[in-house]
């Protein structure tokens, strides 16, 4: 079995070094916005979860989803993380000034969109600077049995064709 774990690239002098190797699957890393913290998935508890270490560390880490959870992403005011826990899109608040707390996960909304299953390492969801928008992809309700382009060539020529410039 190929087990994914997190590793980090420092750009200051290149160096690739692990951050968490473990016999279970670890991905989806997410750091928080002032850079002290990783939020990542983890199925150490049997199903995915999300976790918070201290980064670079040393530090405990605490698991902040209760029913699974996947795609951790910060908000940028770094006082709450959102996560996927199947059709749900969940909000947990924390602190993590003068070390880390996280309150009860509560969920925003719940939609059938297109998720990153685990052990993915990416996140298919973004959220806007102020936290209060999420963009996100949703398959078409249209049954599309065969799609068609259309190419155009020439288009400028078409164009001064129809309308002639004086």
């Amino acid at each position: 079995t190929n087990l994914r774990d997190i590793w980090v690239l420092r750009l200051n002098d290149r160096k690739v070094q692990p951050f968490l190797q473990t016999p279970f699957n670890e991905g989806a890393a997410s750091f928080s916005p002032d850079g002290r913290w990783l939020a990542y998935v983890s199925n150490e508890s049997g199903r995915p979860e999300i976790y918070v270490q201290p980064y670079p560390g040393p530090g405990g880490k605490w698991q902040i989803s209760t029913g699974g959870g996947t795609e951790p992403l910060w908000n940028r005011n770094g006082r709450e993380l959102f996560s996927r826990s199947r059709d749900n899109m969940m909000a947990v608040p924390v602190t993590t000034q003068g070390g880390f707390t996280a309150g009860k996960p509560v969920a925003l909304f719940q939609g059938d969109y297109a998720a990153s299953e685990f052990p993915a390492t990416g996140i298919a969801y973004d959220v806007s600077s102020d936290g209060q928008r999420f963009l996100m992809v949703k398959e078409s309700d249209e049954s599309t049995t065969q799609a068609q382009i259309n190419v155009v060539v020439n288009w400028f020529e078409e164009l001064k064709r129809r309308v002639p410039v004086n």
